[in-house]
């Protein structure tokens, strides 16, 4: 039930009904479908997409990527594992390139991120280097738009 899953990633508000509609079902067996979906892991959560930059909220974005030294047996899954029970640390994801590791830390002040970097995760012991990026400014987010469309205000001028 794929497409179940594509129609609630896109819209989770959408209503058993409203989806049972959409795929052609009744009602119950898009209940029963979610259900087993979210007892077996499948769904994890539902989430608003909220555009920061047109509320009063001062916090930042950080992407930090981390360079790690991998244990023997456990690769990367135990340092990420560590890094994931930081409260301050939404999400961590495996990386090619330079860094093995990257961290979303969200929702937090300039010195708080500051600070979690300094004295929490350079300190654990298989962090080799941190490379700390600040969101500056949003215009897509999980296939939504963020900004309005404007016109373009430019002048053609010709020489």
């Amino acid at each position: 039930m794929e497409t179940l899953l594509d129609l609630i990633e896109k819209n989770p508000r959408l209503s058993n009904a409203e989806l049972a509609v959409l795929l052609g079902t009744s009602e119950e067996e898009v209940e029963k479908k979610i259900k087993e979906l979210e007892n077996g892991g499948i769904i994890k959560g539902y989430r608003a997409i909220i555009d920061k930059d047109k509320t009063q909220n001062q916090n930042v974005t950080a992407l930090i990527e981390i360079q790690v030294h991998p244990k023997y047996d456990h690769g990367f899954e135990e340092i990420a594992e560590r890094i994931s029970n930081f409260h301050e640390v939404e999400s961590v994801y495996l990386m090619s390139g330079g860094y093995d590791l990257c961290c979303l830390v969200n929702n937090k002040t300039f010195q708080e991120v500051a600070l979690f970097v300094a004295k929490r995760l350079s300190t654990l012991e298989d962090v080799i280097s941190t490379k700390t990026n600040f969101i500056l400014k949003r215009y897509k987010e999980q296939d939504v738009i963020l900004f309005d469309s404007q016109s373009d205000d430019r002048r053609t001028i010709s020489l």
